[in-house]
């Protein structure tokens, strides 16, 4: 059988540019989440929005809970729309878990890609003390994951005001929770769990495609300590702190992330 690969991670292609910026979303969102970002980009730039499999109106049937337990799954997804739709020397936009994923695909087939942006990335969620501190120790993500499977909405209730980190932006916690409520329970577990669980810490090193890393302030899903572990490690990267707080300035503060990207762009 043949898959439509544009139809099963719901592909939308807007504006007419030369260069192709690809925005990848992070769990438990959809590629509605950069509805704030895309105008700032629309006139200058082709843009590709895309839903993971299990994510917004990505076709679900095509889940598959053996190929989607390694972000390896998710990085070969983002390979085949790329060469579904014949691109080249893209500029690729990862959210959070997007940022490793994007990085993963590069490695396999840098000529898709010419620069990488990651906006809130973390190569690994579970700290490795002394060495490595991620922000999360195993227990602390057992429970989330005990939680997500007992008490699912319990579970989106709780985490969207610790990831959103902006309490005098309630429309935005709220919306970040009901994306996390939309998602299939079982799906969004399991992308929680190799979320979390996954180290990329050693596919660093073979990452070459240039890359900004976006620092959010008084992000509690990937710390300072992260941002400045993926600089040094990474190369050719450039790190930028953001006055952004929380997990998801592409929401909070567009403008200072649209901004801060058509800066690094221009700059190289």
């Amino acid at each position: 059988m043949t898959v439509d690969i544009l139809l099963r991670n719901n592909v939308k292609v807007l504006g007419t540019g030369s260069q192709t910026i690809v925005l990848a979303h992070g769990f438990g969102c959809d590629q509605d989440m950069w509805r704030y970002i895309v105008p700032s980009f629309i006139d200058s730039y082709q843009i590709v929005l895309f839903d993971y499999v299990g994510s917004g109106d990505s076709q679900i049937k095509y889940y598959d809970s053996k190929k989607y337990s390694d972000l390896q799954g998710y990085a070969q997804d983002v390979l085949d729309i790329m060469e579904a739709l014949d691109l080249r020397n893209t500029i690729f936009v990862g959210h959070s878990v997007s940022s490793m994923i994007g990085m993963l695909a590069s490695i396999r087939s840098p000529q898709y890609f010419e620069r990488i942006v990651m906006l809130g990335p973390s190569p690994r969620y579970v700290n490795d003390l002394p060495s490595y501190y991620g922000g999360f120790d195993k227990s602390d993500i057992d429970e989330l994951l005990d939680m997500m499977q007992m008490n699912f909405i319990g579970w989106a209730s709780y985490m969207a005001p610790i990831a959103m980190q902006n309490p005098e932006r309630g429309d935005l916690t709220e919306e970040l929770e009901k994306a996390f409520c939309s998602r299939d329970p079982h799906i969004a577990r399991q992308f929680a769990e190799v979320t979390f669980f996954s180290d990329c810490r050693v596919d660093l090193q073979h990452a070459s495609v240039p890359t900004l890393i976006l620092q959010c302030s008084d992000d509690s899903i990937a710390p300072i300590e992260v941002g400045d572990y993926l600089h040094t490690h990474l190369r050719n990267s450039r790190l930028q702190q953001m006055r952004a707080k929380g997990h998801y300035p592409h929401l909070s503060q567009p403008g200072e992330t649209s901004d801060l990207i058509k800066e690094y762009l221009a700059s190289v």
